[in-house]
């Protein structure tokens, strides 16, 4: 039995040499019907099209290359600035929650201050999504919450924090109370 698998094994496999062989003898007989300038011509025309097919796909990869290289410096602030969010949070909570016999002196260094934080953000493409009145938007805000209010259904009545973008990217969605419509 196990000489009878190991002929038939012999067999095919002189069988795919025979058909190899018979490719290549093919091969070179057409190769040699061809003249030495066809040949030639033929190889030159190969290698002509192999070199256009190289040179798009690696200017394809400079493009590539480099607009990776810019969304990397654009986006290169992105965790810091969502790390920074929270602190101008609570900026503004302390500026908006502040009493009203605190030391105005105390409350204009904060708004100040608030200003400031805001306007190095935007430097670093960092802008504020604007919510109320607006339609609700999923992919800029996240409904916490449904109101009864005189807007029409579906449009943002109130923000319960601020969301941001970075250089149109979002970088944090806004969270907001969405009308349900008329209470009546």
């Amino acid at each position: 039995m196990l000489s009878r698998m190991a002929e038939n094994t012999q067999n095919v496999e002189n069988t795919e040499k025979v058909d190899i062989e018979a490719a290549s003898a093919a091969a070179t007989e057409k190769t040699a019907e061809k003249s030495p300038e066809a040949v030639l011509s033929e190889k030159l025309a190969h290698a002509d099209e192999r070199y256009k097919y190289l040179y798009a796909d690696f200017e394809n990869y400079k493009k590539r290359a480099i607009k990776e290289r810019q969304d990397m410096a654009k986006f290169a602030s992105e965790n810091t600035a969502t790390e920074l969010l929270p602190v101008l949070d609570n900026l503004d909570r302390a500026l908006q929650y502040a009493k009203a016999d605190t030391d105005p002196n105390l409350m204009s260094g904060l708004k100040m201050v608030a200003q400031q934080f805001k306007a190095a953000l935007e430097k670093q493409g960092v802008a504020e999504i604007k919510t109320i009145d607006q339609a609700f938007n999923p992919e800029l805000h996240e409904a916490v919450g449904q109101m009864a209010s005189e807007k029409p259904t579906g449009t943002i009545v109130q923000e319960v924090q601020k969301g941001f973008t970075i250089h149109g990217r979002l970088l944090r969605a806004s969270r907001v109370m969405v009308s349900t419509g008329s209470a009546t």
